[in-house]
């Protein structure tokens, strides 16, 4: 648990008051940008030492983090972010390197302060960077005697191309990847792909920066997964100038980028970008960018998807991570608007360690001041960073090192999760027989020729397929009816029903003919799959591939939608399994005639069947085709039907509860948070069979628990169950978290307890002891029990 200070944004006498504030705040651990602007602000001129400021002085930074117990984690760029300007890279390397500024669509030069990263001249200086910086890492390392526990390479790369759309197609980036095109196709596929392949060094320039509609969706598709593989070899070229230095055997981190508006929907964009920079060799963690505001009954999905889609791509010995998890109160741009609750920090802490972060790294955890430059910049401020001379004014602890209203409940909440973190660490979440499928390629979509018609197409379609309905109609019911999955990547993954389940697919009206195959595969050896959305007609380069609709014995009819004076409804078949169902307004439809099919949902006037069930093999696919509401009972009736239940239900009619839970052999958590501002109270039931002996919880409005099953705590001491959170443990005595009005803590063990007014004691059986609470948790929710 890991809090972001900047310490060059920060006098070197303010250090130690927010260290100390962070670990008041139950964090263990400290990470930083390193920004090479500030540390070479003139070429050659190094100071990390902080002889011509003492904020610089990187190593008296650490080893004053090592002073007080903490890890550390180093992000040194080369580009950082962080407000900084030109995102952390020193000025002369633009001004003496002007042919570094990518070119991009219709030879325009790059809108954002971003670099060829693979470009020689640019390489040779990082390469110096990373030769000055290094040395003050390597001996600071873990496994040499320090607390350096990992090292971020670069930051969010590609992001400001995406952002822009802006390739970068640089004179030196086009000829790599007509290298890298001749090298993945044969000579006669080429001629049929590019009409320019055997043109001349103008001609291939013009025509990849200025694609014609004839070949632009085929250029889109090569350009991205060149890219993924440009970024893969930028991130191992890092690696390697730094491993040259002794730093090594160590996690290096690739944080992914994407979150936008306080919401997901693009974050699989970086996923997309990033999987085989951290993929391609052993020694690599991803981390998120988690820029979410409140988790609500609007976000909630969102976090899980994303979390779950990073998952899909991980290697086996890769975990989750946060290395950007965004709080504080929003107040970015200093207007009070966009106020954070004080819940939100603690409720997305909550679901991301259920899923499984191992880590996640508080961003901003303390505010600072940018200072000014002696060389004039002449530039406005001539200061390091965009945000004047304050930054960080939206964090928990502000640029002049006050507590803001959020730092209580942050601290509250990562103080809980540490209480339990040797349990924590070694657990994960417990998962129905259910996966949600993930499609890199549906998010390859960070650049588009804004001339082609083609490709605003089927960009258009794949967006409105692949996340925004999908997400807030199917994954939010599901997650509502109590199913907990994880994500698959059915796109690079076996796709095995003894181990998958059902796989529940967003689906657009393009996809390639390998993963078609794969779900043809999948369902012929016994696998169950929804899918929503539409069901492919083209291959991702608009060519007709009908492999899955054949399979599913359809033909695709038509498209209907909705209008001004068309109000286009769906009924249910009335004889089906899934009927009866109320007639519901949509705006889309996708029509089929149906063969062997069993119908299931129609156009009300037409008659046109836009949803069906199939038999494919041994499995069966259930397709949804047209915009369908939130409607839980109709997703769990699918899932069911399907054979896949979710096992972790509550009955409280209300909804906006999100529950899961995280196992090590007979041990596990309770995680359960409340989305809505209003108290509840529920039973829980797991696999059939009520939990807290069938006796209700309350869960208060905006709040989370963390409430142990079967957890050994010390020898001769374990908790049956809890109403109330554990929030330290000595060997002494445990203090819990009270969560009720009258709060229950069933103990197994021998040791004799300590009266007090606050509690009552009953013994049940020997070793069986029961403590009733004598608190309401909201008038007083701290308790401590004592052992003799």
């Amino acid at each position: 648990m890991c809090g972001e200070i900047h310490y060059y944004r920060l006098h070197k006498d303010e250090w130690q008051d927010r260290i100390d504030k962070l670990k008041a705040a139950g964090c263990n651990t400290v990470a930083s940008y390193v920004p090479w602007s500030c540390h070479e602000p003139v070429e050659g001129q190094f100071d990390l030492n902080g002889k011509t400021r003492a904020e610089l002085n990187l190593s008296a930074f650490i080893d004053l983090c090592v002073e007080n117990g903490l890890y550390f984690i180093i992000r040194p760029g080369p580009f950082i972010m962080a407000e900084m300007k030109n995102e952390g890279i020193p000025s002369w390397l633009y001004e003496k390197n002007p042919h570094l500024i990518p070119i991009g669509w219709d030879e325009r030069k790059a809108t954002t302060p971003t670099l060829d990263y693979l470009a020689p001249d640019f390489l040779n200086a990082a390469e110096k960077w990373y030769a000055e910086v290094m040395p003050i890492i390597q001996p600071r390392l873990h496994q040499n005697g320090g607390t350096i526990i990992g090292v971020q390479l670069d930051n969010e790369v590609g992001m400001l191309s995406w952002v822009s759309n802006g390739p970068d197609l640089t004179d030196y980036v086009i000829e790599d990847f007509m290298k890298w095109i001749k090298a993945s196709y044969s000579d006669s596929i080429l001629q049929q792909r590019y009409p320019f392949i055997d043109g001349s060094k103008a001609v291939y320039q013009q025509a990849i920066r200025s694609p014609e509609e004839s070949y632009v969706l085929r250029l889109h598709q090569d350009l991205g997964y060149y890219m993924r593989h440009r970024f893969a070899k930028y991130i191992a070229k890092l690696r390697q100038f730094a491993e040259e230095h002794g730093v090594k055997d160590i996690p290096f981190f690739v944080n992914i980028h994407g979150t936008g508006g306080g919401r997901g929907f693009t974050f699989p964009i970086g996923i997309s970008q990033l999987y085989e920079s951290y993929t391609q060799a052993n020694g690599y963690v991803s981390g998120s960018d988690h820029y979410f505001g409140d988790l609500d009954m609007e976000t909630f999905q969102d976090l899980y998807l994303i979390n779950g889609f990073m998952d899909a791509v991980h290697n086996a010995d890769q975990p989750l991570t946060s290395l950007e998890f965004n709080c504080g109160d929003g107040n970015f741009g200093e207007t009070y608007g966009g106020r954070y609750d004080p819940s939100a920090a603690d409720l997305k802490t909550r679901m991301s360690i259920a899923q499984g972060n191992r880590l996640l790294n508080y961003y901003l955890f303390s505010g600072g001041t940018n200072y000014r430059l002696e060389d004039k910049l002449e530039d406005g401020n001539d200061r390091i960073a965009t945000t004047g001379e304050r930054h960080g004014f939206a964090a928990p602890v502000s640029p002049e090192g006050e507590l803001n209203y959020t730092y209580p409940r942050m601290a509250r909440s990562i103080k809980t999760m540490m209480a339990v973190s040797n349990k924590l660490a070694v657990m994960n979440e417990v998962h129905d027989d259910i996966a949600f499928g993930f499609i890199p390629d549906y998010y390859m979509t960070e650049y588009r020729y804004p001339n082609s018609a083609k490709v605003q197409e089927v960009f258009k379609n794949i967006e409105a397929n692949r996340a925004a309905g999908a997400w807030e109609i199917m994954a939010r019911a599901m997650l509502l009816a109590g199913y907990r999955f994880t994500g698959i990547d059915v796109q690079n993954k076996r796709l095995d029903p003894e181990s998958v389940g059902t796989i529940v697919l967003p689906s657009a009206r393009y996809m390639s003919p390998n993963i078609q195959k794969s779900l043809v595969g999948y369902l012929e050896s016994g696998g169950c799959l929804l899918l929503y959305g539409e069901v492919p007609q083209f291959d991702m380069e608009g060519q007709t591939c009908t492999i899955l609709a054949d399979a599913l014995q359809v033909e695709h009819k038509g498209y209907q939608t909705a209008g001004p004076n068309y109000f286009l409804s769906v009924i249910s078949d009335q004889g089906s399994w899934l009927a009866p169902r109320p007639e519901i307004r949509t705006h889309f439809a996708q029509l089929f005639d149906v063969k062997a099919a069993r119908p299931l949902l129609y156009v009300y006037d037409t008659e046109d069947v836009c949803g069906f069930e199939s038999k494919v093999g041994n499995g069966r696919a259930v397709a949804i085709t047209t915009a369908y509401r939130c409607d839980i009972d109709f997703f769990e009736v699918i899932l069911k039907h399907l054979g896949s239940k979710a096992n972790l239900t509550h009955d409280c009619k209300q909804h906006g509860i999100f529950m899961t839970t995280v196992k090590a052999n007979d041990e596990q958590f309770l995680h359960i948070l409340n989305l809505d501002g209003f108290d509840k109270a529920f039973h829980v039931t797991l696999k059939g069979k009520p939990l807290f002996a069938g006796e209700k919880i309350e869960l208060h409005s905006k709040d989370g628990l963390l409430l142990p099953l079967n957890v050994d705590l010390a020898d001769n001491l374990s908790i049956c169950y809890a109403t109330a959170e554990i929030f330290s443990v000595c060997a002494a005595e445990i203090q819990f978290r009270l969560t009720q009005s009258k709060d229950k803590i069933v103990l197994k063990t021998d040791r004799e307890i300590m009266p007090s007014k606050n509690y009552d004691i009953e013994q049940q059986t020997d070793n069986v002891v029961v403590i009733h609470s004598n608190k309401h948790a909201k008038v007083d929710n701290m308790l401590t029990v004592k052992f003799k």
